[in-house]
């Protein structure tokens, strides 16, 4: 399984932001398939942000201070991220990975919230 993110890059704050991850090597409508959202802020740890799954249940951080959605589109194999009420505390690195019995990773993607 191959995933690949894409973002905004550098934005101001805004009351949405919104990143996709496109898959290759499996459909995200698989079995037992689990997709993820996880970011590193600068000079942090990872933070989970939250994950939809092969039937399309959502799964979502509790302590995420930007509330998040998460979605798929199967026509696009993508799943999506969403954020609301952004601030420059969502400065991070933003990676989607997914389990199957395994991790995958992307690449991540800079995201710079700045005014």
């Amino acid at each position: 399984v191959q995933l690949q993110e894409s973002g905004p890059g550098l934005v101001k704050p805004s009351p949405t932001l919104s990143l996709s991850c496109t898959v290759s090597g499996a459909a995200i409508a698989s079995n037992l398939y689990y997709w993820n959202w996880i970011r590193q802020p600068p000079g942090k740890g990872l933070e989970w942000l939250g994950a939809i799954d092969y039937s399309d249940s959502p799964y979502h951080s509790l302590s995420l201070k930007s509330c998040a959605s998460i979605d798929r589109d199967t026509s696009k194999n993508q799943f999506t991220l969403q954020l609301n009420s952004v601030t420059p505390e969502d400065t991070a690195v933003y990676y989607c990975n997914a389990f199957h019995y395994k991790w995958a990773w992307g690449q991540g993607t800079q995201v710079t919230v700045s005014s």
